[in-house]
């Protein structure tokens, strides 16, 4: 992508484009990571409703699949972590060369191609409690219609031309939506082959920094499995995690509450640090924010 913006720099890509692009892309991003994982998938901090309705039509546009389907595929992901009956494994094809190739590429792409779990509603009964959760869950097409037509609004308003207009639908819609796929598969596939395990949780969870900040905190993904429930992946003051940063604005601003972090001494403790625990939240958290870490 950087190539491209070098090369089409001038003529092709110019400083609207690439704000178009970030804000599509902060507010598509912080969507799913937010929205459709945090809030809805781990109920790691709760919110009103208005902000709960936003949350999920943000996520839709970020063209990832209906919010129900999302949170019952992460649910299972959870619960059967690198077992057969996880969907997106990585860890299913052998440990040579061309195993971990093929268990890459799975991860990342081709298990989305697979049969699709026929008793996931069983993943999401507290959501379908929802009426319109499940109206805004529905309505995928109209929000995918809308996450490209906004950008292409806005780049004929701060252009005043068709191409703008043109522009903008390439860079803040498609281009936008094939590095926000991109980066959110590689949580699937890089965050569980490479990178660093400070948790001995009971899969290959790895922590990998340059996911951690392009997957707006995602990336700490060990911390994450470490501690499935909390708001906060980036356990570590170092560790960039802006959803985190984003929900503690809204826990300033009064739109969140019972924001769930670990203990600090779960963190630090040398003893047992796995996450050998019962899905799905039975984990008992320290609702008090953390001091920070050092």
């Amino acid at each position: 992508m950087l190539v491209a913006i070098y090369g089409f720099w001038g003529w092709g890509f110019s400083w609207a484009d690439l704000t178009i692009f970030l804000a599509m892309y902060a507010l598509t991003g912080f969507g799913i990571t937010i929205g459709y994982h945090r809030l809805f998938t781990h109920r790691s901090f709760e919110t009103n409703r208005s902000v709960r309705l936003l949350l999920t039509v943000l996520g839709s546009m970020a063209v990832q699949g209906p919010l129900l389907r999302w949170v019952a595929t992460h649910r299972q992901h959870h619960r059967h972590s690198e077992q057969v009956a996880d969907p997106p494994s990585p860890h299913q094809f052998g440990n040579g060369l061309l195993g971990v190739a093929a268990g890459c590429w799975h991860a990342h792409i081709a298990w989305m191609f697979k049969p699709k779990a026929r008793d996931f509603q069983r993943y999401t009964r507290d959501l379908r409690q929802d009426t319109e959760l499940q109206l805004l869950s529905r309505l995928l097409g109209v929000w995918v219609a809308l996450s490209l037509l906004i950008p292409a609004v806005a780049g004929g308003l701060m252009t005043g031309t068709w191409v703008g207009v043109l522009l903008g639908f390439l860079w803040g819609g498609l281009v936008r939506v094939f590095f926000v796929h991109h980066v959110t598969w590689s949580i699937n596939s890089v965050c569980h082959l490479w990178g660093t395990r400070p948790f001995q949780t009971r899969d290959a969870s790895r922590n990998n920094v340059i996911f951690g900040v392009l997957a707006l905190g995602e990336g700490w993904h060990n911390n994450h499995h470490a501690f499935p429930a909390s708001a906060r992946h980036g356990l570590r003051w170092w560790q960039l995690d802006l959803s985190y940063i984003v929900i503690c604005v809204m826990k300033w601003l009064g739109l969140a509450w019972r924001v769930r972090l670990p203990a600090r001494e779960r963190i630090f403790d040398d003893g047992d640090q796995t996450s050998e625990r019962r899905w799905p939240f039975d984990v008992r958290y320290d609702l008090k924010p953390t001091r920070r870490l050092t």
